[in-house]
């Protein structure tokens, strides 16, 4: 079922989140129950905290959500669809800053063009982080200027089609030999998996809830 939300009820449906009080204390998404004992048990280890932007953009034909696909060259999760973010950096005051500024490095969106309008809980990754996501509203005009250092490309998804439960699906990745389940997203030949999906599914959920 497509939704349509504008940016008033987008916050509105958002205002009751909070940033974490300790943004290594993640919740666990419902696969894990369906994984390798030893992947698990490595979620449970020491998290370095980090933030990502979940940006909203205010395009004239509706919301949509602003995605980049990795550089090729990074050492984790190259070439994958990601939010623009990355680890807290000891000059970060707070888990929102470490957000704004990798994304202000990655695409060049200033963090006085993002309005903070949510969050949702630190979701931990097989790479050894707690990312916390800090939902923003970006006005345009907007043209991302790319850290190609960082990120090969960026584009965007109608907020719509995120919020349709139908687009989400089931699918499969391979850790040590062994298929696990995983949520995905496809769209215009972009497949969104793993970390980010996941917060993607935990968005609508706020949204539609």
């Amino acid at each position: 079922m497509t939704v349509s939300i504008d940016t008033a009820a987008l916050t509105a449906r958002l205002a009751g989140t909070a940033p974490p009080d300790n943004p290594r204390a993640v919740s666990l998404p419902a696969a894990t129950a369906h994984w390798p004992a030893e992947l698990v048990a490595s979620l449970a280890d020491e998290l370095k905290p980090a933030g990502v932007l979940v940006p909203i953009v205010e395009r004239r034909a509706g919301l949509t959500v602003l995605l980049t696909e990795r550089s090729a060259e990074l050492k984790h999760h190259a070439g994958q669809i990601a939010f623009p973010g990355g680890r807290m950096e000891p000059g970060d005051p707070d888990i929102v800053q470490t957000a704004l500024r990798e994304t202000h490095e990655e695409v060049g969106i200033a963090p006085d063009r993002v309005t903070v309008v949510g969050y949702l809980p630190p979701l931990p990754t097989v790479t050894g982080y707690a990312v916390t996501p800090v939902i923003g509203v970006v006005r345009e005009p907007l043209t991302p200027s790319i850290d190609r250092a960082e990120v090969s490309s960026a584009f965007e998804v109608p907020l719509a089609f995120v919020l349709d439960r139908a687009n989400a699906r089931a699918g499969t990745r391979r850790f040590q030999g062994r298929e696990i389940p995983v949520v995905e997203f496809r769209y215009a030949g972009h497949r969104i998996w793993g970390a980010t999906a996941h917060m993607l599914v935990e968005l609508r959920k706020v949204v539609l809830k």
